[in-house]
């Protein structure tokens, strides 16, 4: 009771920051971001925009990815009517193909560009998949394929400049919403699309995030990297994610919740709160909600699953794409 309390009327956490804080307001004291490269994915509208608008008034480059370059440059064009001079780079990149992403990854090399930032911003979807890797958004193949193909730019990049990297994804409380075996939902997807529900996946794709943080955290520590990763939980925003949720229902819990609502700049705060905030230097692991550190559910928060978790999804994207392959493995890995 007594979070909820602090939540509605803003009250500041640790951080100095809480649930009322906007994405300018925690980054008033940032470094100078011109030397900082930042790719953000779904940066087309909502957090993901706020979040690029507010970097690249810091002074970061952006580069930002998209399945629609024509909704990626009317991006462009409003970051750059209120912030002139900014380096903004739009590249083709479609997160429901895996090919894309090596393509986006390929093509993202050839332009040589340092890389300090890698945020993703997600539009899931309540379409049923066709194949176990078209699921959720792709949170299980995608992202974790973009991330593996680009950290070692990362690495590289904090080792020339001295600068630590940092990768920002985005989750939700609702991670706490999935229960039971997620190698085993995805298995009996593979085999009956009529297992598959909307909101366990949507819950599911958010607790990927968490476990792939985690592991990803323990990873680059083994290998000394000086780079990063961060969950966060931007709130509770109505944008366009909702617009294959709309109706009644949809429409009587969003008023219901209404005074839990946080404006697009405050769901953008956490965001880059962990981004870029000099206070998180060193700091890996970790799921933040208001800007400051918050609590996973006990299964994000265990190092087996998310092991595990990894190892299903190293599997998924070693198969380029192939259906059946992508079904044959995830049986054998709950049979």
């Amino acid at each position: 009771m007594l979070e909820t309390v602090r939540y509605l009327i803003g009250s500041v956490g640790a951080s100095g920051y809480g649930s009322k804080s906007t994405a300018e307001q925690v980054t008033e004291s940032c470094p100078d971001l011109r030397s900082v490269t930042a790719i953000i994915t779904g940066a087309t509208s909502g957090i993901g925009e706020e979040t690029a608008r507010v970097l690249a008034k810091r002074g970061a480059r952006l580069v930002l990815p998209a399945r629609s370059l024509k909704a990626a440059e009317e991006t462009k064009a409003r970051i750059v009517s209120e912030c002139p001079g900014t380096d903004i780079v739009v590249m083709a990149l479609d997160l429901s193909s895996l090919n894309s992403v090596r393509n986006f990854v390929l093509e993202f090399e050839s332009l040589n560009l340092p890389l300090n930032l890698l945020m993703y911003k997600t539009k899931e979807t309540k379409r049923k998949p066709t194949i176990p890797v078209n699921s959720f958004g792709l949170i299980m193949s995608s992202h974790f394929l973009l991330t593996k193909l680009l950290v070692k730019k990362m690495i590289e990049t904090a080792k020339d400049t001295g600068v630590q990297g940092r990768i920002v994804n985005v989750s939700s409380t609702i991670h706490g919403w999935f229960s039971g075996d997620m190698i085993r939902y995805l298995g009996q997807i593979s085999r009956n699309k009529s297992h598959y529900d909307a909101t366990r996946a949507y819950a599911l794709s958010k607790l990927a995030n968490v476990l792939h943080t985690k592991e990803l955290a323990q990873r680059l520590k083994q290998m000394d990297a000086n780079v990063t990763v961060n969950c966060v939980h931007p709130g509770i925003v109505r944008t366009r994610l909702t617009r294959e949720r709309e109706g009644f229902i949809t429409d009587l819990v969003f008023f219901l919740t209404s005074k839990l609502l946080k404006t697009i700049p405050q769901a953008a705060a956490t965001t880059c709160y962990v981004a870029i905030h000099p206070r998180l230097v060193n700091v890996s692991g970790k799921y933040f909600a208001d800007c400051i550190e918050a609590w996973t559910s006990k299964l994000g928060s265990n190092s087996s699953e998310a092991a595990r978790l990894w190892y299903a999804s190293e599997m998924l994207v070693s198969n380029k794409d192939h259906p059946k392959a992508v079904s044959d493995l995830l049986n054998a890995a709950i049979d």
